[in-house]
């Protein structure tokens, strides 16, 4: 099994002979108020055939409505149930909602849709294959039902958000160790890392380094590896 950071939330990772992308974003520019700190490592028309895409929310960032037409019909994009149809509108077209704790087959590949908070409908998903499991996050805060996917699968490597911005849209470095320690992974990623807020005020000086040193301090068994663009991990 190996991941690869595409960049921000996306991050292909294959497996048994299959690609899964995870919330594709391949816009160069962000939007008026958030900008793109590095370009993907991979374009549209690079990835345009995986296997499988899982989608955690709808915001400009984690869906790419090029991208989804790009897809063959035929192409699975998980999505939380509730805001599938907006998956639909922005181009996707073999859409699969799935509520909490629902799983899907696909193959080899065994999909579970799990808990998130956010400020809109979100999903988080495990991933399990070739007798590996991975948790994507998504966007989402610190909340308890961490201690229950951590309980329910035993994690080789979690795609988390760990820092924030002055309005908080994901976990800080404080609340992502405390989702460390209730998850108990072997391995984390740090995501959500490829826009910044174009006005300096809406900055902070959390950063995923600080993040690990802070694993580090609280004496977590875990590894913190930090990915740039186009760099990969084997699980």
């Amino acid at each position: 099994m190996k991941v690869t950071m595409i960049g921000h939330s996306t991050v292909l990772i294959e497996t048994d002979g299959k690609r899964i992308l995870t919330d594709p974003y391949f816009s160069l520019w962000g939007n008026p108020a958030y900008k793109r700190v590095a370009p993907p490592a991979m374009t549209r028309e690079q990835l345009k055939d995986v296997d499988l895409v899982l989608v955690s929310h709808n915001h400009f960032d984690h869906t790419d409505p090029r991208f989804f037409r790009s897809l063959a019909s035929d192409v699975p994009v998980v999505a939380p149930r509730a805001s599938s149809w907006v998956t639909r509108l922005k181009g996707a077209r073999n859409v699969i909602g799935l509520g909490k704790w629902e799983v899907k087959q696909l193959g080899a590949i065994r999909v579970t849709a799990v808990p998130a908070r956010h400020i809109t409908v979100t999903r988080g998903f495990v991933v399990q294959a070739e007798g590996k499991s991975i948790y994507f996050a998504g966007d989402t805060y610190y909340r308890e039902f961490m201690m229950e996917i951590g309980k329910k699968f035993s994690l080789d490597l979690a795609l988390m958000p760990v820092t924030t911005f002055r309005i908080p849209l994901t976990m800080g470095e404080t609340s992502a160790v405390k989702a460390v320690r209730d998850l108990s992974p072997k391995v984390v990623i740090p995501i959500h890392l490829g826009i910044q807020p174009r006005s300096p005020l809406m900055r902070t000086g959390q950063t995923p380094e600080g993040f690990r040193k802070r694993c580090q301090d609280a004496g977590l068994n875990v590894e913190v590896r930090i990915l740039r663009e186009g760099e990969t991990l084997q699980v």
